[in-house]
């Protein structure tokens, strides 16, 4: 009877096993289509244009090649006018910065390596791309990265474009390059932000600090979106016993990419230097009391309301910890004049063109 019950629990595992293996092979076999369909439609793209297709064949080329591919291919149903130019406009985008050479056969070597990036990514992200990033490859480059690691679906890559992550990402003052080896203040930098949004507490003037740090734990979920890959949020007012002293942090996050304690101080007052000594002497106490040996050096950032950048600047040279300062903004910030106006049918028709 036990034998039967071993057997019995080994072709449970052996199904278990046969099952995971086989969705793997799905996710697989999904990845390389998708990645097959990519090239194709690049190589399409790219022929379109080195053919001159549009003044060789005249105005209405996009739809007589939609017309004939449908006919010659029934079954597909990629070769609509719209798509065929989004083809083009695929090659166009990240022509600048990937370059596909013929090798033998039908492969390609692709370089740079960021080219494996562009077309692991499905086609729908790139159309959103191609609306959002036209003439600016870094910029499209630099959200299919982030869509990949992050794992984001179409309508999330959407709302990071309403963010304006692009603009704000490395951006904030840090002296990362002085105090930690490359690769950590690579990373590090990759990390940061400025301004960050908050957007999400919903918060307007007046309010005071706790507040606002109340409205941030409400919403951790998000924030910890805004912060970026990697974070996993450890605590608030997290008590530290150093000698005689209670000190209390103000947030207290671990970085899983960087492999460290991260120490998030805010303020809702303009910077001063009296913040960086502070957030630097809780940084010095987690890495004696909570960092281990397998933890990399702790780091400090410290979120404020405003900041003179120079003086920043200054200030984080003073000291040998791996520190970041950043502003926040609350809201976008509109037109004061807006309740009462209308926009012109001109300025509409230019606002929809920009958003297709």
């Amino acid at each position: 009877m036990s034998s039967l019950i071993h057997i019995d629990e080994e072709y449970r595992l052996w199904i278990q096993s046969l099952s995971k293996r086989f969705r793997q092979s799905q996710i697989k076999a999904a990845v390389h289509i998708n990645q097959d369909t990519l090239r194709f439609y690049w190589e399409l793209g790219k022929e379109i244009v080195e053919l001159h297709s549009e003044q060789r064949w005249g105005s209405k080329f996009f739809a007589n090649l939609s017309r004939d591919l449908k006919d010659a291919n029934p079954e597909a149903g990629c070769f609509s006018q719209t798509n065929l130019l989004y083809m083009k406009n695929f090659y166009l985008l990240y022509s600048p910065v990937l370059q596909i050479t013929p090798q033998s056969g039908e492969q390609m070597a692709i370089t740079p390596q960021v080219g494996e990036q562009i077309f692991s990514v499905p086609w729908g992200h790139h159309k959103l791309l191609i609306d959002k990033c036209k003439g600016q490859p870094d910029k499209a480059i630099f959200y299919v990265q982030q869509t990949i690691a992050n794992g984001w679906s179409r309508d999330m890559l959407l709302n990071m474009f309403s963010t304006d992550l692009y603009e704000r990402h490395s951006k904030a003052i840090t002296n990362f390059t002085k105090t930690l080896p490359d690769e950590q203040s690579d990373l590090a930098r990759d990390i940061t932000r400025d301004p960050y949004s908050f957007t999400f507490t919903g918060l307007r003037e007046p309010f005071n600090e706790r507040k606002l740090k109340d409205a941030l734990i409400a919403n951790i979920e998000k924030f910890l979106i805004e912060l970026g890959t990697g974070f996993a949020y450890m605590g608030r007012e997290v008590r530290l016993q150093i000698g005689e002293t209670e000190q209390f942090l103000d947030m207290l996050f671990y970085n899983t990419r960087l492999h460290c304690y991260v120490v998030v101080e805010v303020k809702t007052s303009d910077f001063e230097a009296a913040h960086i000594g502070q957030l630097g002497a809780y940084v010095v106490a987690v890495d004696h009391i909570l960092k281990t040996e397998s933890d990399n050096k702790t780091i400090g950032l410290l979120i404020c309301k405003t900041k003179d950048n120079i003086f920043a600047q200054y200030a984080l040279e003073a000291t040998n910890q791996p520190l970041g300062i950043s502003e926040y903004e609350l809201q976008k910030l509109y037109p004061t004049q807006i309740e009462g106006t209308m926009p012109s049918i001109e300025e509409i028709e230019n606002e929809l063109n920009n958003t297709k």
